[in-house]
């Protein structure tokens, strides 16, 4: 408390210090920089205590100093202004009434006017810079800044703000050429992004901050190895689909997220709330990965209430937590429950009457259902059989399917499930008043059992990180991205459409693992091998997101299509079904492929994992087993 007065008691000293040079300054001026005759002299001094305490006065009135010099910014020097220009006014009517302006030249007021503010503030700005500079400098990195736009210019103002900053804006580099040669807060942008290499070496570049939350994932992808060929560190800003999602903060480093999912979705929020706002709300498998985030996105739209119906105890109270942490008013219940319990569905549908059910329960696991085709089927198929007969018992709007890519030719177990599984909720739509929808799309970074976190546990203990074949591919997608068209699908649809997520160009796995292994500071093939083991049972080497029949066609979403669906008989699929469920209740595992290829045409077996697998099987000898490293 002692030193913020010493502080404001300078501070006030140094303005009625300004204040006599500002008065006496504009005699100064008046008579063309030369000395003032001495009767305007001691007129000026016998005016001078006066205009001094006005202007004291005023200053303190009208809080000129709350602001703190370190942070002088433009409120303070509106305040500025503002204070002063009320104190030459108050000035001027105490002079006038003290002694008529007796002595005071007609141009002294005018250029007092003039003089005082900048006498003010121009301290107070150098002072700020002073310290910015000084604070940056004495322990700040070097840094590059990519990215000369809004973000970039907040990064690079705060760190000049910033006390003891961690880095220094040394340039700007930015692919747009109007903003070549130009000067954001002092730095300059030094050319295009192909210049970071170059740059890194001229400048003494300690680090790259990428400040293009905007950008692409191609566009991403594109800078990050640019910035891996300069050999220094770098650290991004969160991107769009973060901070829309709240999870806006600071610098941090890279991640595959960055790479592979990055292009900002366009949700029509209107529509989606819309949509959802005020119903009532079921989601299956809602501890699930999908099913997870689905539930926090749904709990955006302000719904009625919101059920989540989870086999795994854990995952439920998981997704509990976190729901109530974020949503403390949301109508909210937990629901222990298997989709295959027939009596726990039509109990928990019957009880909380939901008007829309977004489908999310599955197993998705390809090797590991492989060879357990029972359990698959009854899940998959036999439980979404029971779920959706319920639905259209109760009466509910909505049942929307969360299908996969692999349910398109599929060739393995897991993916035909999931393609009967289309099959069936297309043949229910139109039975009775529910709206069948089925949202079909690839693999989603992050999710439970993929190969994102296989990766990242194979690098934490340092390799080898295990492809399966060098010229695999897969679609790939944030999971908030797939969440919010989920909705969005949802919300458009009028029933029996099979919507088709947009999801870009198709990515090699072996690409996802070197940028996964440089992005965690090693080098591949060097610090961390990659090895090729063949092609797990039921894989292929590359997926589809349409059958052949499945002409796409736009929606007025842009990543959001609408493939043509089948004409099925319900009364057909849901014999079949029936027959599968028979087959599981017995254990015949051979019936329930046999049948599940009947239900299911295109369903074939593939040899092309046995290609893969002669990449990898065989004994030690490098000629059979090809241990292909980068």
């Amino acid at each position: 408390m002692v030193s913020k007065l010493r502080s404001r008691t300078v501070i006030f000293l140094h303005d009625l210090v300004m204040v006599a040079l500002a008065w006496l300054g504009a005699y100064w001026l008046r008579f063309n920089l030369s000395l003032p005759p001495k009767y305007e002299v001691h007129s000026a001094l016998v005016c001078l205590p006066w205009v001094m305490a006005v202007q004291a006065v005023v200053f303190w009135r009208v809080g000129l100093y709350r602001g703190i010099w370190r942070f002088a910014s433009i409120p303070d020097l509106v305040r500025i202004v503002q204070a002063s220009g009320v104190g030459i006014v108050a000035a001027a009517l105490t002079l006038f009434v003290v002694n008529r302006l007796d002595g005071v030249p007609r141009t002294a007021i005018p250029l007092y006017a003039l003089l005082l503010p900048v006498l003010l503030s121009a301290p107070r700005l150098l002072y700020r810079i002073w310290k910015d500079r000084r604070a940056v400098l004495s322990v700040g990195k070097r840094a590059l800044i990519v990215g000369a736009g809004k973000a970039g210019e907040m990064l690079v103002r705060d760190l000049l703000r910033t006390h003891y900053a961690q880095f220094v804006p040394v340039a700007f580099v930015d692919d747009d050429p109007g903003k070549r040669g130009s000067e954001i807060q002092g730095v300059r942008v030094k050319g295009g992004c192909e210049r970071i290499p170059n740059l890194v070496d001229k400048l003494g570049i300690d680090a790259v901050l990428l400040a293009v939350p905007s950008a692409s994932d191609k566009e991403m992808r594109r800078i990050v190895e640019i910035c891996e060929g300069a050999g220094v560190p770098f650290l991004t800003l969160p991107s769009v689909q973060d901070m829309l999602a709240g999870q806006a903060g600071a610098l941090r480093e890279v991640s595959i997220e960055d790479l592979l999912g990055r292009a900002p979705i366009r949700l029509d929020r209107k529509a989606v709330r819309s949509h959802l706002a005020g119903k009532r709300v079921l989601v299956t498998g809602g501890g699930g990965s999908i099913g997870s985030e689905l539930c926090k996105q749904i709990a955006r739209f302000e719904v009625a209430e919101l059920v989540v119906f989870e086999r795994c105890e854990y995952n439920l109270y998981k997704i509990e937590q976190d729901l109530l942490k974020v949503f403390p008013g949301l109508n909210f219940v937990a629901l222990l429950g298997d989709v295959t319990d027939l009596s726990s569905v039509e109990w928990a549908i019957a009880r909380y009457r939901p008007q829309v059910i977004f489908h999310a329960a599955a197993y998705k696991h390809v090797p590991l259902l492989q060879h357990q085709a029972r359990q698959a089927v009854r899940n998959n198929v036999v439980g979404t059989r029971i779920v959706a007969e319920a639905a259209m018992a109760a009466g509910v709007g909505e049942f929307v399917l969360i299908s996969t890519d692999k349910a398109v030719r599929p060739t393995n177990i897991m993916g035909a499930t999931k393609r009967a599984a289309e099959m069936l909720v297309q043949s229910l739509n139109g039975v009775t008043e529910t709206r069948f929808i089925t949202v079909r799309f690839g693999n989603v970074l992050d999710s439970a059992g993929s190969v994102v976190p296989l990766f990242r546990e194979q690098i934490k203990t340092g390799g080898p990180v295990t492809v399966t074949h060098p010229e695999v591919t897969r679609y790939f997608m944030t999971i908030p991205e797939a969440c919010q068209l989920i909705m969005q699908a949802a919300a458009v649809g009028q029933g029996g459409e099979v919507f088709v997520l947009d999801m870009g160009e198709p990515i090699k796995i072996s690409y996802l693992a070197e940028q996964m292994i440089q992005l965690s500071g090693k080098r591949p093939g060097q610090d961390i091998r990659i090895e090729y083991i063949g092609l797990r049972p039921g894989e292929k080497v590359t997926e589809e997101l349409f059958l052949d029949h499945e002409r796409p066609t736009p929606t007025g979403h842009t990543k959001l299509l609408l493939a043509r669906p089948m004409v099925l008989d319900h009364r057909v699929i849901r014999k079949s079904v029936s027959e599968l469920a028979e087959s599981c209740r017995v254990f015949d595992e051979d019936a329930i492929v046999r049948k599940l290829k009947a239900l299911v045409p295109e369903y074939h077996q593939t040899h092309a994992q046995e290609d893969g697998a002669a990449a990898s099987t065989g004994g030690n000898d490098l000629a059979v087993r090809r241990k292909l490293v980068l």
